[in-house]
């Protein structure tokens, strides 16, 4: 069953330039992290728990990913 994502609250990455290809996250549902495509917004979102985005992040800082 997915996650109701209803009442998120997304905001675009700060790496995302003008071109319209950017990535949203949402971090206000509690023990949730959702991800999403900003061209396709009623597609499904990612979801990943706090500690999964924590480790996604990391690799992306230490260049893993």
């Amino acid at each position: 069953m997915a996650p109701d994502l209803r009442d998120a609250q997304w905001r675009k990455s700060s790496f995302s330039g003008d071109a319209g290809e950017c990535v949203e996250v949402a971090s206000n549902i509690p023990g949730l992290i959702a991800v999403r495509d900003s061209k396709a917004p009623t597609s499904p979102a990612l979801t990943l728990t706090p500690g999964e985005w924590t480790t996604f992040l990391r690799g992306l800082q230490a260049d893993e990913i």
